[in-house]
């Protein structure tokens, strides 16, 4: 006898390959939405997985999880963040905000070190046909800066 799928199970199958569709034609057409790997760049070891989204043209990047050592703190919250972010918990803090598409760069936003509480001006270049992510955080100008990379997460 052949199997009767109800219709709930049918929508939700229907709603997660819509998703999985959408990631990968983000990944085609080059666009940093997604979830992102930050690599710590003194380091060279992975410190947070970031997920980038899209609302109205503008990216922003969430916090997901934190990569810590067993002796650290494995829910810290922003110590040295002004105004409503100060003492709020890292995991979940959106750090990237306001940027836009600006030819092949995302410009125009900025983005939050938890570690000191800064907010820097921003821009990211998709690079290695979507599979890595140059995020720089500068001040007054794009030179004086440094620029993370991170690699996007499966």
């Amino acid at each position: 006898m052949p199997r009767i799928t109800s219709p709930s199970r049918l929508s939700t199958a229907a709603v997660l390959m819509a998703g999985l569709l959408a990631s990968a034609a983000a990944w085609a057409d080059g666009s940093p939405v997604g979830l992102w790997k930050s690599i710590d760049d003194a380091s060279g070891k992975p410190k947070a997985l970031i997920r980038i989204s899209e609302n109205n043209g503008e990216l922003s990047g969430k916090i997901e999880k934190l990569f810590r050592a067993p002796d650290e703190d494995q829910n810290p919250v922003c110590q040295k963040c002004e105004g409503e972010l100060k003492d709020q918990p890292v995991v979940g803090m959106t750090i990237l905000s306001g940027l836009k598409k600006d030819g092949e760069e995302y410009n125009g936003g900025q983005i939050l070190d938890p570690a000191n509480g800064k907010v820097y001006k921003s821009k990211l270049t998709v690079v290695d046909d979507g599979q890595k992510l140059n995020v720089r955080g500068y001040i007054g100008m794009p030179m004086l800066g440094r620029t993370q990379i991170w690699l996007r997460e499966q």
